[in-house]
């Protein structure tokens, strides 16, 4: 079986766009791999943040997964901080890593510019040469992920090829799995279709969560975007012209299974179209929500799955960092 790693970050509200853009893809993949998952808490703090609401939003973020359907049995879910190797073997990567490479990083520029660099955390710039060595540490074939974090993989990739051609084969080179475009891999504002839906977006109202109750989520679909005509053939799917329609159009071809176009033309006015997106978005999370209420009435059921899947993953990434520690001239304790 090829192994499978991918990780979440713990911060803000989860919303529709994680699970239809990732966890969706967790889930299906947890029985067809060795499926590694984490809930990377050590990236969370790039950023500015209070203690109490990480340390929340870690076991949250974690039931939600289970909530959502990831299966213990099936798959390993641990939480990142819970593995010190993530750590040792990130400074290895920083040693191998340039500092003009992470500079051309689009996250850190993007990110960095809202407050500017110099006040920057010093994480943020580095954080992708931790994302490697998550990755790396599982001896990881596949990664999935969003084309926005195509160019960190690839960083990943530099870094493993690297190392190996400097300390001989110490890492496997792992590749990309990305969904098919159209089959929600980028969920997009319901405000601001050419944004993906996202935790810091500046408007709740484009943004579905997924603790959000049948009314709200009936509101927000409502007030989305579409488009400044609404006669016969207002439901077209067309991204260029019609931003906005095509937008929900795709949001419910992506919850069906359907093609976009094969949605479109079952429609011919927005409020059939949004009335029909509300309730398939009210089906889809409500059950979700239901099984997450019943694991978290019982946390140490949840700490339990986490224990156990820190002490799988520890195991696994020990044996690579002293792999890693060996070909540098580093040892291990044994």
């Amino acid at each position: 079986m090829s192994r499978v790693f991918s990780g979440i970050q713990p911060t803000g509200e989860p919303h529709l766009g994680n699970l239809l853009g990732a966890v969706r893809w967790w889930i299906a993949d947890q029985r067809q791999g060795d499926c590694f998952y984490c809930v990377v808490d050590l990236h969370a703090l790039t950023i500015p943040g209070d203690p109490a609401e990480l340390r929340n939003g870690t076991l949250t973020m974690a039931t939600l997964l289970l909530a959502a359907g990831l299966d213990p049995e099936a798959c390993t879910l641990f939480v990142q901080s819970h593995v010190p190797a993530h750590t040792q073997l990130a400074w290895l990567l920083e040693c191998t890593a340039s500092v003009g490479e992470l500079r051309r990083m689009t996250q850190f520029k993007d990110k960095s510019a809202r407050g500017g660099e110099e006040a920057a955390r010093a994480g943020l710039f580095t954080y992708p040469v931790l994302m490697a060595a998550d990755i790396l540490l599982y001896d990881t074939d596949r990664v999935p992920v969003g084309d926005d974090q195509r160019q960190h993989l690839e960083l990943t990739r530099d870094l493993a090829q690297r190392f190996n051609s400097r300390y001989g084969e110490t890492f496997v080179v792992p590749e990309a799995s990305i969904p098919p475009a159209g089959r929600g891999d980028r969920i997009m504002d319901l405000q601001d279709p050419d944004k993906k839906m996202s935790k810091s977006s500046e408007s709740a109202q484009g943004t579905i969560g997924l603790f959000d109750d049948p009314k709200t989520i009936e509101r927000k679909v409502k007030r989305a975007v579409t488009d400044a005509d609404d006669g016969p053939d207002a439901v077209r799917y067309h991204p260029a012209t019609k931003p906005g329609v095509s937008n929900l159009v795709e949001l419910l071809a992506t919850i069906q299974g359907r093609r976009p176009e094969d949605v479109a033309a079952d429609y011919t006015r927005y409020g059939a179209l949004k009335a029909d997106l509300a309730e398939a978005i009210i089906a889809l999370v409500e059950p979700i929500q239901v099984a997450y209420r019943s694991l978290a009435s019982e946390p140490g059921s949840v700490d339990a799955v986490l224990r156990s899947g820190a002490k799988r993953a520890e195991g696994v990434a020990r044996a690579t960092l002293a792999r890693a520690y060996e070909a540098v001239g580093l040892t291990l304790p044994t």
